[in-house]
């Protein structure tokens, strides 16, 4: 039985020792291309189960080896991609298998498809080339993020296996050393990434080494060294803007705000549209005043950029756990409300809410984006949702009006603003005191605010407006915290909602929020 994230399962199931058996038969009657497709298909689920290994071992013991039955094919399946990386080792070439194998983990990390006697020998290490092979490990890195899921760390642990044997039997080689620092801190090993970062960079001192080094620096906890390593690289190369932005993020994680804001403005002044040092300038300026204003306009830069070279997280970081920004607020959930549609919605219409509804969301462009799907929900079954069992009788703020609301913002999308249906449906839920159907439509307006430049004015006088006429009453707090996610609002209209929020609680109202202190997991490098 193999270990790792599928050692749990890997017995045969019902339909691999069907298919298991029928590559055995084709396999005795030799039809080996036959057993090759129905080995190839098994390989993909069951990537370490023993008798797939010994019928592929049968494969290698033909002529040829087996491997003109996986010839290399452009968009070809993970299992013949993974049967041919375990015939080249059975042939003698396990250095020209693992890159196969580092490929699927890349796809599917979470899959254990290095689990295999060849791949923890020490020999490979000694035959691998250890250019190649950190080529590999920065693919994989790349890959896999940093750090790697928790859920894909034993899975990966067998690169770091060979990363040990080819630093064992190579030495003080950078490129080697760099990129196993590079998968030691994704995978937890921090003091192993330290040591190999720094041998690395003792053995070729060069930009690339300096930024690992600094990377296992920061995830070791060490933030002078860390900085001290990055402004090395900088010095290596004063024209590559991201390690800007990884010295001003590093410059922050050490209550250092004000100089982090002015390495973001020194390389913002060099390229105003360089990605990496946009999302960090952004994250730190809200940081260093909670102006919502900062990351509505990492948003738009967001929409503006949809190429750009990394994946980054910074907006969904500065959001998370933030009322309205990234979800409900917690606490006691408000009065039911009223619809103003008296209905019966159809089944299906009441199946799309539930799928979609969540209490939390990554930002609020993302809860747009995520309420689509209810276009093809008609407006009226969305507006007669509100008064639905299902959403009256919650008794948890599972976020059902919430998403009613936002599926209303998807009707009429053609329609000018100011003009439009999906406008007037959710002014018309504004009228009375506040209560859920009241509050989620004010948050659909918000959102609507923040995907639309146009809508924004609109937007920020009614919240304004409704603010204002409940600034003295029990509901107030509830309005300032969504008037806090709105973009466009004016400074007294924040600094009202700021004091609102910092008054005593009132009963039926959640207490303070805490706002994060954030730390970024960039996954920009290997």
């Amino acid at each position: 039985m193999a270990s790792g994230p599928l050692g749990s399962f890997l017995v045969e199931s019902p339909s691999s020792h069907r298919d298991i058996a029928r590559a055995r038969a084709a396999l005795d009657r030799g039809e080996n291309a036959d057993a090759a497709g129905l080995l190839a298909g098994l390989l993909a689920h069951e990537p370490t189960l023993p008798e797939i290994h010994e019928l592929l071992s049968r494969l290698a013991a033909t002529t040829g080896g087996g491997l003109d039955l996986f010839a290399a094919e452009p968009y070809e399946s993970v299992g013949r991609t993974v049967a041919r990386a375990h015939l080249l080792a059975a042939s003698g070439r396990p250095e020209d298998g693992l890159p196969l194998l580092a490929t699927a983990s890349g796809s599917h990390p979470e899959i254990d498809w290095a689990g295999v006697p060849w791949v923890g020998e020490p020999a490979l290490g000694v035959r691998v080339d250890p250019g190649v092979l950190a080529r590999t490990i920065m693919r994989l890195c790349t890959a896999v993020g940093d750090p790697a899921p928790a859920e894909t760390v034993d899975a990966l642990k067998p690169y770091l296996t060979v990363v040990r044997h080819a630093v064992a039997a190579h030495g003080e080689q950078a490129m080697l050393l760099g990129a196993g620092s590079a998968l030691a801190r994704r995978l937890g090993e921090v003091s192993l990434a330290v040591d190999w970062a720094a041998r690395g960079a003792r053995a070729q001192p060069s930009k690339l080494g300096e930024i690992w080094l600094g990377y296992a620096y920061r995830s070791a906890g060490r933030m002078p060294e860390a900085l001290a390593a990055l402004r090395r690289a900088v010095a290596y190369d004063p024209d590559d803007l991201s390690v800007y932005a990884d010295v001003a993020a590093t410059l922050a994680d050490l209550d250092r705000l004000d100089e982090a804001l002015r390495w973001t403005e020194l390389a913002l002044e060099r390229d105003p549209d360089f990605d990496c040092v946009v999302h960090t300038a952004h994250r730190l300026r809200y940081r260093a005043d909670g102006d919502v204003g900062h990351l509505v306009a990492l948003a738009d830069f967001i929409r503006d950029h949809p190429d750009d070279a990394h994946e980054h997280t910074d907006l969904e970081e500065c959001c998370r756990e933030s009322p309205w920004l990234g979800g409900m607020p917690a606490g006691a959930p408000l009065p039911a409300g009223r619809a103003p549609v008296n209905a019966e919605p159809s089944a299906d219409a009441v199946r799309r809410l539930l799928r979609v509804a969540s209490p939390t969301w990554a930002h609020p462009p993302a809860a747009y984006d995520r309420a689509l799907g209810l276009v093809l929900v008609e407006p009226w079954e969305l507006l007669a949702l509100l008064a639905h069992p299902s959403v009256t009788e919650a008794r948890q703020p599972t976020g059902l009006e919430v998403w009613a609301c936002l599926g209303l913002l998807h009707h009429g999308s053609e329609e000018p603003w100011l003009e439009s249906s999906r406008r007037r449906l959710l002014l018309g839920l504004l009228d009375g005191d506040l209560d859920r159907v009241t509050q989620a439509a004010l948050f659909a307006l918000v959102t609507y605010a923040w995907v639309d430049p146009e809508a924004r004015a609109d937007v920020a006088a009614v919240v304004t407006g409704r603010l204002t006429e409940m600034a003295s009453g029990p509901a107030a707090r509830a309005v300032a915290e969504l008037a806090l996610a709105a973009p466009g609002l004016d400074r007294p209209t924040r600094e009202l909602a700021s004091a609102t929020i910092r008054v005593p609680a009132i009963p039926r109202q959640r207490s303070r929020t805490v706002w994060r202190r954030f730390t970024p997991r960039r996954g920009d490098r290997a």
